[in-house]
């Protein structure tokens, strides 16, 4: 029988490249070798954004017509909306009954979102109890694997240590999830920083050739390289980041750079060549999809029935262990 995998994102609307590279690939080849459940995890966007909902609904269906134009097929996986299965709430309620404070209070993400997020408010229960919800969602499928980067084992952690404690007190009902990791590439946003929408430095799947052009000519490159012959550092350059990612030839370009055999403006003009190719057929994709809004719906509540199927099977063990 095949393994059970779960991922989700928060619907905050278009996905980019950093998206495409460091998760949407690795969802396209896992779909053909698990049982995929991805997730919009719109309750976890209240946990920051609950002051304004309002583009909730909307952005699911942007993310979800990224999801179709990167290649996953709803033939293949279970593409549904976390607030569609109510067994998720009930399960994060049934967990915070035994979930230690201490355990969240110390977990890494909490005290850095804390510090680095000054605009908004954080100090509510759903911020501090996300970990909890986090673990109801892959416990309430019984996923097998949960897909992550080696920077976020310690939360999938938190998720294993919650099934023992529950299994201890109950019974084995809930499934220890292991860590599935998964290679990406990382894509630098414009300036340099992490890609993000937040930062304003995003490159978005589908973009037309325009809006790139403009945007790789803002890109940062090496301050040391100032004339077209001066000798680059390519390691600390977005733009060479980014030859690495879709010139086969990168490491041709690297030498050349180092050389200064080569200038920023034909490095540039070079990737927003290579982008423009990459780009063309997922943004008539992507053109295609968004145009059809009731299509994308129909996937959202066909997948978010079958994932209810799935939940209220585990949730009704759960209730049994539980004696209730």
């Amino acid at each position: 029988m095949r393994k059970t995998v779960l991922s989700g994102m928060r619907p905050t609307g278009r996905l980019h490249l950093g998206h495409y590279f460091g998760a949407l690939n690795n969802w396209v080849q896992m779909q053909n070798e698990y049982n995929c459940y991805y997730m919009s995890a719109d309750w976890h966007a209240l946990t920051t954004d609950y002051a304004d909902t309002s583009n909730v609904a909307g952005n699911i269906l942007e993310m979800v017509a990224d999801w179709l134009t990167a290649g996953v097929d709803p033939q293949k996986a279970v593409l549904f909306k976390q607030s569609a299965v109510s067994a998720h709430s009930e399960l994060f309620l049934i967990l915070s009954m035994i979930t230690p404070l201490g355990w969240l209070e110390r977990c890494p993400t909490y005290k850095e979102q804390k510090n680095e997020i000054k605009n908004k408010d954080l100090n509510n229960f759903g911020f501090l109890g996300y970990p909890v919800l986090m673990a109801s969602d892959i416990l309430i499928y019984k996923a097998d694997y949960v897909p992550v980067g080696e920077d976020q084992l310690a939360h999938l952690e938190f998720s294993r240590e919650i099934t023992r404690r529950f299994n201890n007190f109950y019974g084995n009902v809930l499934v220890e999830p292991q860590a599935k990791l998964t290679k990406s590439a990382r894509v630098p946003g414009l300036d340099g920083r992490k890609m993000s929408k937040s930062y304003g430095n995003s490159i978005f799947l589908g973009e037309d050739d325009d809006s790139i052009k403009k945007k790789v000519q803002t890109m940062f490159t090496d301050p040391l390289k100032i004339k077209k012959d001066d000798p680059g550092h390519p390691e600390g350059c977005v733009v060479f980041a980014f030859h690495k990612i879709f010139n086969k030839d990168f490491k041709v370009r690297q030498e050349e750079c180092k050389a200064g055999a080569v200038g920023c403006v034909a490095c540039k003009k070079q990737i927003m060549e290579m982008l423009s190719e990459f780009m063309k057929p997922l943004a008539q994709k992507r053109k295609d999809l968004i145009s059809d809004k009731s299509y994308l719906q129909k996937i959202i509540d066909e997948g978010s029935s079958k994932a209810n199927e799935t939940a209220q099977k585990t949730l009704a063990q759960i209730r049994k262990a539980l004696k209730f």
